[in-house]
């Protein structure tokens, strides 16, 4: 039995890990910044990382699996996305894996145990026209994710990179972007996904 946090567990992929990490058996904590979760956790707050961190040492002593899941749907092409679209997406869908990764990793390396699961996307290998900055962020939670993989390994730490392809889920409802191509774009990547 595993003591797992997952983040984005409100919806999509995030509750579809929960539950089966939960099937199992393992203990979930289950976070989101919607409601319906185990602990209100917005992924770009450091303050709620410091109080993730403190529910699972009080509750557990300790963290096996973190599954930074939580993320956001943007883009647009270079011209017509802006500089707050671009820092919005950074924020969530990269900087909040960084912010969960730097919370956990401490606790981990005391224990010399663990392993750090981030999503990442298709989109972080294949890169998709009209969708730079969702590309780029993607992109940089592989690169990420690998690099943290070497950085933790001597003390037993591991870390993974999920790249799952384009299926439906509510992500879509945080899609942002003033390019009015983005969302035609996303339309085609979906269109007839399960």
């Amino acid at each position: 039995m595993s003591r797992v946090l997952v983040t984005g567990a409100a919806s999509g992929l995030g509750a579809a890990l929960t539950e089966a990490f939960r099937a199992r058996g393992d203990e979930v904590l289950a976070t989101d910044i919607a409601g319906g979760v185990d602990l209100r956790l917005d992924v770009t707050s450091d303050d709620d990382w410091a109080a993730a961190l403190a529910h699972v040492e009080e509750r557990w002593g300790g963290l096996d699996v973190l599954v930074n899941n939580a993320g956001v749907a943007g883009g647009g092409r270079i011209d017509r996305a802006g500089l707050d679209e671009w820092e919005w997406i950074t924020e969530i869908n990269l900087f909040g894996v960084v912010r969960g990764t730097r919370a956990f990793v401490p606790m981990m390396k005391r224990q010399r145990s663990g392993l750090i699961v981030n999503t990442a996307s298709l989109a972080g290998l294949v890169h998709p026209a009209g969708m730079a900055s969702y590309n780029a962020v993607k992109a940089g939670v592989v690169a990420l994710t690998e690099t943290l993989g070497h950085e933790l390994a001597p003390y037993d730490v591991r870390a993974s990179v999920v790249c799952p392809s384009y299926f439906r889920t509510n992500l879509m409802a945080s899609l942002r972007g003033a390019d009015e191509a983005l969302g035609a774009v996303v339309t085609d990547l979906l269109a007839d996904r399960p």
